[in-house]
């Protein structure tokens, strides 16, 4: 199990909030560092990996279970 840096509880948040507090929350953080992300909208499953492939920061791990999706994120240098 990977210990992230922060946690960012997504939650009960629709599309495109989960991506947007992702956003956020990564641009706040230092290089290196991790970031996970709890999301429960079916989206984000599609939305996060799509931006991470865009941006400067790295996917660690992702996975789903009954109905959470869980995000580890390396952030950056941008």
């Amino acid at each position: 199990m990977t210990h992230a840096d922060k946690t960012l509880d997504a939650t009960g948040l629709q599309c495109p909030m989960p991506l947007l507090k992702t956003k956020l929350e990564l641009n706040a953080m230092t290089p290196g560092q991790l970031l996970e992300v709890v999301a429960t909208d079916a989206g984000s499953a599609r939305d996060i990996p799509a931006f991470l492939k865009l941006s400067c920061h790295e996917l660690v791990s992702s996975s789903e279970s009954d109905g959470n999706y869980r995000f580890v994120i390396r952030c950056g240098q941008p």
